[in-house]
């Protein structure tokens, strides 16, 4: 009984690694469990009966990706800018382009929306811990100002814009996010 959940576990992780792929790779609409199943050498049948379906799929892959990503994002130390810009960017290049293609879909799907609601609120709850002590001596308005700087400039949006469009190195895209916070975190 043991080597069977084992076993069925296995399958599960395996099954939501080949969609989380899939997610990152095209547009989640085009998320096929036919492709999902291929990839994870099981039936479309064993997807559904596991995951219920394409948004069971889609709600579970989501989920772990999610807790994947905060587990490697939450090691950046307050007040650690230097380290937590190094973190920052690892999550962007691994997966940056994905969750692009993520939030260009987002107005589309309901369930994409919530997600990537979820993945801002999370950004600047970082950003908030992080940069705590940017943030320590201010309040109400300016603390808000403050904080919204600090979530732009750290933004996978601002990432894009240094590393794709204008086509920084990684080292250099961390030197222009450093130069960038350096004024508003007091150069901690």
């Amino acid at each position: 009984m043991e080597a069977r959940a084992r076993s069925a576990a296995i399958t599960g992780e395996r099954i939501l690694d080949a969609a989380v792929e899939i997610f990152y790779e095209q547009p989640v609409a085009n998320l096929s469990l036919e492709e999902v199943a291929r990839r994870s050498a099981v039936s479309v049948q064993t997807v559904i009966r596991r995951f219920g379906g394409k948004e069971g799929l889609f709600a579970a892959a989501s989920e772990r990706e999610s807790r994947r990503i905060a587990s490697h994002r939450d090691q950046a130390a307050v007040g650690d800018v230097a380290g937590a810009l190094h973190i920052l960017l690892d999550h962007y290049e691994e997966v940056g382009d994905g969750v692009l293609r993520m939030l260009a879909e987002e107005h589309w799907m309901p369930a994409l929306r919530e997600i990537i609601d979820g993945g801002r609120g999370y950004h600047r709850q970082w950003c908030e811990r992080v940069f705590a002590p940017a943030l320590t001596e201010r309040e109400g308005t300016e603390r808000e100002r403050r904080l919204a700087q600090l979530v732009t400039v750290t933004d996978i949006y601002t990432w894009k814009l240094l590393r794709r469009d204008y086509g920084l190195s990684r080292d250099q895209t961390e030197l222009a996010l450093g130069e960038l916070l350096h004024p508003l975190t007091g150069g901690n």
